[in-house]
């Protein structure tokens, strides 16, 4: 592409800015597609008892896809966005096959391992890419976009396939969408995705000073982890949130199962948490310009914290799915505005790279979730799990409200 063709900004590149919603959608339903139905298909079909094993699934996605996210943002920097999105695509496509026909449950946890590469890198590409074209004045309307393309995905996967169990069963047919998921997918990012690193560039040369030296990979990480407190306290943050939704996709069905509930009610809230958490980013993204990022941040986690402890105190259904709701929200006033946060903050020369360290940590919180929740699960009770990780948000919250400055650019105040 022309240096000279090269705008910045929504308008002047919306067609591929939707185009790249799309491909997010088909990321999201290939994590949606499993978030109904299996932790119910380690009980029923291949006997595993204990909570540690069956979130094994859930570790196993969320450590390969904080790994990705890490090398996925480095890659971004040095060979191209797009060429990584098309790896991600590649490592997805046998996923689906291997849920299907797995004859054991390390091969469910093998597939996860690819989906979590299949995440890593795909879905950074794409909050990246949306980053690179609309430039800074709409950074968190880019990314509530983004985000709520993903998750609401994910949310009609899981809603989809619960039915599908619960009117063919368990395997085969939940996951011929995947099959469809993943090849559209590819076929799309391969013949209609355009680079986006020109547009970084542009960027950098008009808002930033071009004479900065690029900090080492060591240099971005320490910053991005720690050093800055700004990205200290969305990198804890991030780590927090997927906890829960690591907790979420592993312990819920099972929570809700233990209440009486059938796939089919199973199915609808697994499906109305992230369902609110997509759309509601839709509003969350853009207010995070208007408003500052801090308030929502801060709001958004102790909201969870709350949420899910609620969950402890009704067994009747429509307060399970107010309880799904209030965690919907909370997550949406959150997600967008972490992302929104590092763009603000890293310089376009290594936000690539930053995006990934923050996605590291973040992704690693389902790891953590997977494992804390499994164990508190195995010793105590689910109902412990759950009123722990709930107590773990709370602080979550706190922390933030006590290390996180704002950092929405006064100059874009007028948005």
């Amino acid at each position: 592409m022309e240096t000279a063709s090269v705008r910045l900004g929504l308008r002047a590149n919306w067609q591929q800015f939707a185009l790249l919603v799309v491909v997010n959608a088909f990321v999201g339903a290939m994590v949606g597609m499993e978030r109904a139905i299996l932790p119910l298909l380690a009980e029923q079909e291949f006997g595993v008892a204990s909570r540690v094993a069956t979130l094994s699934f859930v570790a196993s996605f969320g450590l390969t896809k904080a790994l990705a996210n890490l090398l996925a943002g480095r890659l971004g920097d040095r060979i191209g966005r797009r060429r990584v999105l098309l790896a991600g695509w590649l490592a997805g496509l046998p996923v689906p096959w291997l849920l299907m026909w797995a004859p054991s449950w390390a091969w469910v946890v093998a597939a996860n391992v690819l989906l979590g590469v299949n995440q890593g890198l795909a879905w950074s590409m794409t909050v990246i890419m949306k980053i690179d074209l609309v430039g800074p004045r709409q950074r968190g309307l880019a990314m509530g976009l983004n985000e709520a393309a993903g998750y609401l995905a994910v949310s009609l996967a899981a809603l989809a396939t619960g039915y599908v169990a619960a009117t063919y069963g368990l395997r085969p047919q939940p996951f011929y969408l995947g099959v469809v998921v993943s090849g559209v997918g590819l076929l799309l990012s391969a013949l209609f995705v355009r680079e986006t690193q020109h547009h970084a560039d542009l960027e950098a040369r008009q808002h930033f000073d071009a004479s900065a030296p690029v900090p080492s990979f060591r240099e971005v990480f320490v910053r991005t982890s720690w050093r800055d407190r700004r990205l200290f306290a969305v990198c804890q943050a991030g780590l927090v949130n997927n906890l829960n939704d690591g907790m979420a996709w592993g312990l819920f069905p099972l929570f809700f199962a233990a209440l009486g509930y059938g796939l089919t009610q199973i199915g609808w809230l697994a499906a109305l948490y992230p369902a609110v958490w997509g759309l509601g980013q839709l509003v969350t993204g853009a207010l995070s310009d208007r408003i500052g990022r801090r308030p929502l941040i801060v709001g958004g986690m102790l909201l969870q914290g709350v949420s899910i402890g609620a969950m402890l105190f009704s067994d009747a259904f429509a307060w399970q799915a107010a309880a799904m709701v209030g965690l919907g929200i909370g997550t949406a006033m959150v997600y967008p505005t972490l992302l929104a946060v590092i763009g603000d903050v890293a310089h376009p020369a290594w936000r690539s790279t930053a995006v990934g360290v923050y996605r590291l940590w973040r992704d690693g919180g389902y790891v953590v979730g997977a494992l804390l929740a499994g164990v508190l699960a195995d010793a105590l009770s689910i109902p412990w799990a759950i009123g722990a990780i709930a107590a773990l948000t709370l602080l979550s919250g706190g922390v933030a409200a006590t290390t996180l400055a704002e950092t929405r650019p006064q100059t874009y105040k007028e948005l």
